[in-house]
Parts: structure tokens; sequence; C-alpha cells
């Protein structure tokens, strides 16, 4: 009976070092995909001796990938109990192994965020800003060092974590478990990034519907308002009574502002999905940034944006 390859704490601890340079090779085609394939370099070592092996092994974790570079740590976990199920005979092939990837990445990159970059990071930011502030050097030395022992624990901790918790998954792939996590995962994703297209997209079309002259005390009277404390009360007072559109005699209407009142934020979705559609057809996203850009230029010269 051939002997099992197994990967041990050390190996484990080895690519959990070097994930912490996740976005040391970032691009914009493929993301992180360069830092992974680096952090993996030493199980793929370990569990696959035959060369040709280690390269098939090093070009699938090659695919796209990105996420928050430290809830990362559980997904990289998770990969390894997978190549190692792989690298012992079990029928895990690149698509599911690519599936479990992607489908963690979108909804841990939703926690990643908060968690991270707009609680912890700002919390000891703020005492050691505090402490600098009064002239103590402890200051800077407190957030250095307690941002890096918290974010490398929770890498070296959950890292651990997601490979135990990898194991048991693929014991169950015969029943569909992998299936469902993979899908639900995905799902989630998708929901989360769908629901942040509004913030992270923003357009605006600067065309001109109409222009309509208002009539006398729909508008402020600018001729009437003097340059003192009082007639700045009064603009204020005439605005707040008037409402937004009463700050001149004419009232302008833009294609965006009807676009915003038939569905707000409709461009955006719109972009997204056409994004979508020409990544799908594998169309290189540098040349979606820079097809983009050329029409974003366009656009602003012709007046439409």
């Amino acid at each position: 009976m051939e002997k099992k390859v197994q990967l041990t704490q050390k190996d484990i601890n080895a690519v959990a070092w070097r994930h912490q340079f996740l976005q040391g090779s970032w691009n914009y085609e493929r993301m992180q995909n360069g830092g992974w394939a680096y952090s993996m370099i030493p199980a793929i070592k370990k569990l696959y001796p035959d060369k040709d092996q280690q390269i098939a092994a090093l070009k699938r974790h090659l695919e796209f990938y990105n996420t928050h570079p430290y809830v990362s740590a559980p997904v990289v976990g998770v990969t390894l109990a997978l190549e190692e199920e792989r690298a012992n005979g079990v029928p895990v092939d690149d698509a599911t192994i690519q599936g479990v990837k992607v489908g963690m990445m979108g909804p841990l990159a939703g926690v990643g965020d908060p968690v991270f970059w707009f609680t912890v990071r700002p919390i000891l930011g703020a005492l050691g800003a505090s402490l600098a502030a009064s002239g103590s050097i402890v200051g800077p030395l407190l957030f250095f060092i307690l941002w890096n022992v918290i974010r490398m624990a929770f890498i070296f901790y959950t890292t651990t974590m997601g490979y135990k918790l990898g194991t048991s998954i693929t014991k169950n792939l015969s029943g569909g478990v992998l299936g469902k996590i993979t899908t639900g995962a995905s799902v989630l994703g998708m929901f989360i990034i769908g629901a942040l297209v509004q913030r992270w997209v923003s357009i605006g079309f600067a065309p001109v519907v109409s222009t309509v002259q208002q009539q006398d005390g729909a508008f402020i009277d600018w001729s009437k308002i003097t340059g003192d404390a009082e007639g700045i009360k009064s603009a204020l007072e005439q605005y707040s009574a008037l409402g937004a559109t009463g700050l001149n005699q004419d009232k302008v209407t833009t294609l965006q502002a009807n676009l915003d009142q038939l569905i707000p934020g409709l461009a955006a979705v719109l972009l997204t999905l056409l994004c979508c559609k020409l990544l799908k057809k594998h169309v290189s996203p540098i040349v979606i940034i820079i097809g983009m850009f050329a029409f974003g230029i366009f656009a602003r010269w012709i007046g439409l944006m």
C-alpha cells in the first residue's frame, strides 16, 4: 500500500508565512494570483515530488483570485486540504479547487474590510495617535506591534483552521456537501457585490433635458441679498422654503436627474453587467479598463458625461 502524503504543521506555517505577501505581485488582470501561487509553493513541493505535477499545480493556482489579504488565510487552508486529498488519489479536479477559492473569496472579502480596515485598525490607530500626541514614542510602537501581532495571529490560526475544516469537507464529496458550500458561498458573494455596485461605480450624464424659467418667488432673488450675515441668513431661509430647485430662476433638468428618478444607479448596474459579460467572453480586464478610460475621455469631450 502506497504511503499517504500529509502536510505537517510546519508545512502549513510555511504557507501561512508566505501568504502574508499575497499582494506582493498584484496585477490588474488576475490580481492576487501571483502572491497566492507563491504562498502555495512549500505545500506543492511536499505533495507532488514529480516536477510536471508541481508545474501543473502552480498553473491552476495562477487563475484569478482577489479578496481581503487577511481573511484569505482560511481559503488557503481549505485549498491545502483539497490539494492534499488530490495528491492522495481523491478525485478533486481543477474546477473544484478553483470553485472553492472563488466561492469563498467573495463573502470573506465583505467581512474583512469592516472588521480589519474599519474597526481594528482605526481603534489601534486612535489609541496610538492619542499617545503620540502627548509626545510618547509608545504610541506608534504600540500601533505597529499590536497590529502586526493581531494580523499574524489571525493568518496563522485561520490557515490551520481552514486546513482542518477542508479535510472534513473533502470526506463528504460524495454527499455533495462541497458543492452546496461552494454554491451558497457564490450566491452570498454575488449578493454582497450587487449591493455594493452603486457605492463602487459612479456615472453621471451631463446633457440637459430641459430648462424652465421659474416664476418670481420660486427662486432666490440674489439682487435683494446683502453681503452681510443677515443677507446670508435670508438666502438660506429662502432656499429652505423653496427647496433644492430654488437657487436660480432657470430650473435645469439633466439626463442624470431623470435616470435617478426612474431607477437610481441604473447606469452603474448596466456598466457592471457589461463588464461581467465581457469577462465571460474572455476579454482581458486590461482591455476593459483601457476601453473605459478611452470612452470616459471621449464622453467628457462631447459633453455626454
